[in-house]
């Protein structure tokens, strides 16, 4: 089962790491990492957003022509990757091929902005489904979101939830489960704040802010 990840300049990382941790125990999986920025970025690496962190190496994207799965990750460089036409193509194109087309987090603005979404159920980031909304999708507040296809996953730390989903609607729930099990996926958040219906006000316009600045 070939997985297509996608890999840009200030990208959130665990929107890639999360997901990928689960997939990684799926038989035979098979992993190619596509990029906008590897002809420009030394090594076809890219940096991750606030830590820098190397990811990669990866081809460019029009090395890469079809795949069973499409992960797209979110990240600040989401935002201008909305207007990057040649990679919406190369989004357009790979999902005629796909089995099953996924994002976490501000991934699915950029499923949106290729036409994926129009009509269709969606989740991302909480700040940002005004966004999402403008570019033809129906945001749910829900932490994992399937629509055909499509399965999209609230922020960052949900596409470790999306992972655990996909792999239960592929490989049955026994597997799913094991995997879970595996990576010891059990949170116990210290603070009750990881949801905008339970942190105060002045926290949740706060984290917008900072989160909506590029828009």
């Amino acid at each position: 089962m070939k997985f297509a990840c996608l890999l840009y300049e200030d990208m959130t990382s665990l929107d890639l790491i999360g997901p990928l941790e689960v997939f990684g125990s799926v038989p035979g999986a098979e992993f190619v990492y596509a990029s906008p920025s590897s002809e420009e970025v030394s090594g076809g690496q890219v940096s991750a957003e606030r830590t820098g962190l190397a990811l990669g190496p990866a081809m460019h994207f029009d090395e890469v022509s079809s795949a069973d799965v499409l992960l797209i990750p979110g990240g600040t460089g989401s935002r201008e990757l909305t207007r990057h036409e040649p990679l919406l193509e190369w989004i357009r194109d790979i999902d005629r091929t796909t089995t099953w087309t996924t994002s976490v987090c501000t991934g699915a603005l950029l499923l949106a902005a290729a036409g994926l979404l129009d009509g269709r159920r969606a989740t991302t980031h909480w700040a940002e489904f005004e966004h999402l909304a403008k570019l033809g999708a129906l945001p749910v507040h829900e932490r994992v979101v399937r629509d055909d296809k499509f399965v999209t996953a609230a922020g960052v730390s949900a596409g470790i939830d999306m992972g655990l989903v996909l792999v239960g609607e592929m490989f049955g729930e026994l597997l799913a489960q094991a995997i879970q099990l595996g990576i010891e996926y059990d949170p116990e958040p210290p603070f009750d704040t990881g949801s905008p219906d339970r942190a105060p006000t002045e926290m949740v316009e706060m984290v917008r802010a900072a989160a909506t600045a590029n828009d």
